[in-house]
């Protein structure tokens, strides 16, 4: 059985079935969190995990159009060049906001302690 979009409803079904109802826990030692819901993001620790994630950030480079954006894994590079010291610190500030509303819409968060930015001088 095929849906309005041709896709297999059984497969459908898998695949919302594997991603209902997770739930996670840490561990640190000896002491374990509670068990919690998992509303949104990719399994971790899944055989689909990475695909699944590269699905999910997929579109990011659409929140800076024009700008070169490197994914790698989990890591994110935003390369800005310009020569007007003034047009591009505007530059990065708009592509950082963009990305900052991509998070937001995506549900995740920018982790500023290991977030760095150089500036090269000539």
């Amino acid at each position: 059985m095929y849906n309005n979009y041709g896709v297999r409803v059984v497969a459908y079904k898998w695949f919302a079935n594997y991603l209902t109802d997770r739930k996670q826990y840490t561990c640190v030692k000896d002491a374990s969190s509670t068990l919690s819901n998992v509303n949104c993001s990719v399994p971790q620790g899944s055989v689909l995990g990475p695909l699944l994630f590269l699905v999910y950030v997929n579109d990011i480079a659409l929140a800076v159009p024009g700008s070169k954006l490197k994914l790698f894994a989990d890591d994110t590079n935003l390369f800005i060049s310009g020569i007007d010291e003034a047009k591009l610190r505007k530059k990065y500030s708009t592509c950082l906001a963009a990305l900052n509303s991509w998070f937001i819409a995506n549900r995740l968060c920018i982790n500023l302690d290991k977030t760095n930015y150089n500036d090269f001088s000539f």
